[in-house]
């Protein structure tokens, strides 16, 4: 192993600390290694751990017996104030995270001690909806990849943090950006756009991971002459929206990456783009060679309320009326949880999680009914959907499915006409939350500028144990305010998650009784990570501005 290999060094105008590693780096991560990334319980080498994105661990050193016995192990503040949405990276004893904006760090997972520092500054008329938020990176070989806010993908060196290349992924005077976390199939780093509220038209595309060249791109508007273009009017499809800013799964026996698609534009007034609006509120199945479109699943055709389809597919091998089925599990931010079968898109069961009033019902192939609602009435869920973009998790010891709603939340829409400006925000109108008092005052979204405050909320959050067989919860776990944190479930039966009222609480899986609670001081917008070093387990959240990691007593 070389002295580079062996060792961080100092990088000028990049960061920080010459030093060591706490432990021997292997000299790759090669895709067989991200392949079989379930074997690695001691690293999390992904967005969401595999590429299965169940996001659950083998290790089970932490237990309901001993999780009382955990306490705080380091902590690292943000740099850049404001709702931080990083997922770490673990590889080797080493942790990767992004800072907001757009900061890579190198970090000791045991203590906390930063090593490097990558600093991308955006260009000044980058636009993001909503907020400046970076989710993580991706990882293959001596290279982690991280997307920026003004739309560029870069590649560093995952010893030193120096900058290998840079690839322009999307034009930032359109608005397009980055949010999302990488994810590495085989030699290509794959990303999807944001920018759904300012009318560009999203796509997913490929990237050579040595160079840095387009391998494919994947259209998520379908273009003249494409199967699906019928679907938008006139030239609405070339400012519709469709964005993807989620990380995707994939299925390696398949070799299919499926991504959700995100809202229609503009947002919030259906009418001035008639169709089903293909592929908005979807989830596609590519082929991961070449981003050929092997089938899709509308969830929300000609969406009215901003449900954007960005919420993490979940791959999951299980009976299904007496076969085995390779599925997919889904609670979808319109307020419906779905078990499709991935090898080919078809619909098998559809429930509602929370209130529903925007639709009656799903037909036999999961279409919905609508039953729009008057002028001035609400609409149930609300502009933030039955749950969002924040990772859900599922045990295979359960057989459960977990993930965090919004309860008794619904919206007043105001659809408009809206003019296409190239940059400037296409929203179609506005909303105001449905409050118990008329009047009653609330955080603003939607009623001046929604474009960078998305958290308000009347209504209550609740953790969700579904059993995927029957679309029925096995148990909740109820919460005082609406919740933006993902799950984390483990092979002991313990169950991570967060919320808003800043508690940081392990459950157990089985029946959701709470086991042991933090209060962290933040809310928590993303889930925890789990990971091994030196034969310790830790865990590691995100809470406010600060990232929280936590081990059992010495």
């Amino acid at each position: 192993m070389t002295t580079i290999r062996a060792r961080f060094v100092l990088v000028a105008a990049l960061a920080a600390t010459a030093t060591a590693p706490p432990t021997p780096l292997k000299a790759q991560v090669p895709p067989e290694r991200i392949l079989n990334a379930a074997a690695e319980p001691g690293n999390w080498l992904t967005y969401n751990g595999t590429y299965s994105s169940q996001r659950y661990s083998a290790l089970d050193e932490i237990t309901p017996g001993n999780v009382d016995d955990l306490e705080l192990k380091w902590m690292l503040p943000n740099q850049v104030f404001g709702a931080w949405q990083t997922n770490p990276i673990v590889v080797d004893g080493i942790m990767y995270i992004t800072q907001r904006p757009n900061d890579v760090l190198a970090l000791d997972p045991a203590t906390g001690r930063v090593f490097w520092v990558y600093r991308h500054t955006n260009a000044e008329n980058a636009r993001v909806c909503c907020g400046a938020n970076n989710r993580g990176v991706a990882i293959h070989g001596d290279r982690v990849f991280m997307g920026t806010l003004d739309a560029h993908l870069i590649a560093l060196d995952r010893i030193t943090g120096r900058a290998l290349w840079k690839t322009t992924v999307g034009d930032v005077n359109l608005a397009y950006s980055i949010t999302m976390a990488p994810l590495v199939i085989d030699d290509k780093v794959i990303v999807g756009v944001g920018g759904g509220e300012f009318g560009i038209r999203g796509f997913v595309a490929a990237y050579d991971v040595e160079t840095g060249a387009e391998v494919w791109k994947f259209y998520t508007i379908p273009g003249p002459g494409e199967p699906g273009h019928d679907t938008w009017e006139g030239d609405d499809w070339e400012h519709g929206g469709a964005p993807a800013w989620i990380t995707g799964s994939y299925d390696p026996q398949l070799n299919l990456t499926y991504w959700g698609i995100g809202n229609p534009g503009p947002d919030w007034n259906a009418a001035q783009r008639p169709g089903d609006n293909l592929y908005s509120d979807a989830v596609v199945a590519l082929n991961a060679d070449t981003g050929e479109l092997v089938w899709h699943f509308q969830f929300t055709p000609n969406d009215a309320y901003d449900y954007d389809s960005v919420q993490v597919p979940v791959l999951v091998d299980m009976p299904w009326n007496g076969q085995p089925r390779r599925l997919m599990l889904w609670a979808n931010r319109n307020g419906y949880f779905y078990v499709l079968d991935r090898t080919n898109g078809q619909f098998l069961s559809g429930t509602p999680f929370v209130r529903v009033n925007w639709s009656s019902g799903l037909d036999a192939n999961g279409r919905p009914i609508p039953t729009p609602q008057p002028e001035g009435q609400p609409t149930y869920p609300g502009n933030q959907g039955g749950t969002n973009w924040y990772p859900p998790s599922y045990s295979p010891r359960t057989g459960l499915f977990y993930f965090s709603a919004w309860e008794d939340y619904a919206t007043i829409y105001r659809p408009e006409e809206s003019e296409y400006r190239p940059g400037q925000a296409f929203l179609g109108g506005g909303f105001d939350v449905l409050t118990p008092v008329p009047g009653a005052p609330t955080v603003g979204i939607g009623r001046t500028s929604p474009i960078n405050n998305w958290t308000d909320a009347v209504g209550h959050g609740a953790v969700i144990a579904m059993d995927p067989r029957t679309g029925q919860p096995r148990w909740k776990f109820e919460q005082y305010d609406v919740s933006d944190s993902g799950m984390l479930t483990t092979a002991s039966d313990l169950l991570f998650t967060g919320g808003r009222e800043g508690y940081f609480h392990a459950l157990d899986a089985r029946t959701g009784e709470e086991l042991w609670k933090a209060a962290l001081g933040g809310q928590i917008v993303m889930a925890p990570v789990t990971y091994e070093v030196n034969g310790r387990q830790y865990i590691t959240v995100v809470s406010g501005n600060s990232m929280v990691t936590f081990g059992l007593r010495d």
